[in-house]
């Protein structure tokens, strides 16, 4: 029988974080998550890597990018899994950004509104695709659509 410390393949954490052990590898190559390599050369974690996927995990469900994550973990000592006072501790720090990205999603919505009646989508006037003809000082051509959030 193993041992309860024994690490985990890149399989085994891939199934119980429920990810992809592609994203392991990303996490890893971003420095994210830190494994291992066993006598055959095969990735394995220790079975803290869990709760540090999850954390992940979670952060980037309410928008987080992986920079930011990363920017996070770093600030616990010797790389450390999180506990529930760190997570405390960063989402408090998070909810600024938070509340500005539900205020930008919140005026794209209005603006939205406001556009469904008009009907005209024009690239030069249209207050949604394109607030005070910003695309006109980048050339001709086609534009993409701005996310209000991306700002």
């Amino acid at each position: 029988m193993k041992s309860s410390a024994a690490p985990l393949s890149i399989g085994q954490l891939a199934k119980r974080a429920g990810v992809a052990a592609s994203a392991l590898r990303f996490y890893e190559a971003e420095g994210l998550l830190t494994g291992s390599r066993s006598t055959g050369g095969h990735r394995q974690y220790p079975r803290h890597a869990l709760r540090r996927v999850a954390f992940i995990r979670a952060a980037q469900s309410v928008g987080l990018t992986l920079p930011q994550i990363k920017a996070a973990l770093a600030t616990l000592p010797d790389g450390r899994t999180p506990t529930k006072a760190d997570w405390t501790r960063l989402s408090a720090s998070w909810a600024p950004l938070l509340d500005a990205r539900i205020a930008a999603l919140q005026q794209l919505r209005e603006r939205l509104i406001g556009c469904i009646g008009c009907g005209c989508l024009s690239l030069k006037s249209c207050a949604l695709y394109n607030p005070q003809d910003e695309a006109a000082a980048t050339g001709a051509g086609a534009r993409l659509l701005r996310v209000e959030t991306q700002r």
